[in-house]
């Protein structure tokens, strides 16, 4: 699923530049996903958009974050330094942290791997059409052991 939810991302600007779903399955079957994946993904992303439509109300940025035990066991220390990680920077306020946390929990089972956290993390990000400064995509896109440091 999470290849597809990739492949959707770096193909299509924004949400509502996808195709319907029929188009959208077709097109991604002739890429190469299987249809089970492909149903998988768009189920999700249907989930995601009822997500940011009922995104309701301002949480305070000062707001404090309690996981619960079945949280932590989905997400797993490392996804949720990450999350702790992308608040203090500044750059996932409360309503996406939870639009986050939301589609992390809809994957199923844990401890979700902190790479598939991070594609959820863009696309919550690519389905209220913001894209992420320069350094957050670096920390997204780029495997720890690839960078280089100055």
């Amino acid at each position: 699923m999470f290849d597809v939810l990739v492949y959707l991302y770096e193909n299509y600007w924004r949400p509502d530049a996808c195709p319907d779903h029929r188009q959208l399955s077709r097109k991604l079957s002739a890429v190469g996903f299987e249809s089970d994946e492909i149903q998988e993904a768009l189920h999700w992303l249907d989930g995601l958009a009822s997500t940011a439509e009922s995104r309701v109300g301002e949480q305070s940025s000062r707001s404090l974050r309690l996981y619960t035990e079945a949280e932590r066991e989905l997400l797993g220390e490392d996804s949720i330094a990450f999350i702790s990680f992308l608040e203090s920077a500044g750059v996932l306020p409360p309503e996406m942290r939870e639009m986050v946390i939301d589609r992390a929990s809809a994957v199923g089972s844990g401890p979700l791997g902190l790479e598939d956290l991070k594609v959820i993390v863009l696309m919550v990000f690519w389905s209220l059409g913001e894209e992420p400064d320069a350094l957050i995509l670096d920390e997204l896109f780029v495997d720890p052991e690839d960078r280089l440091i100055h």
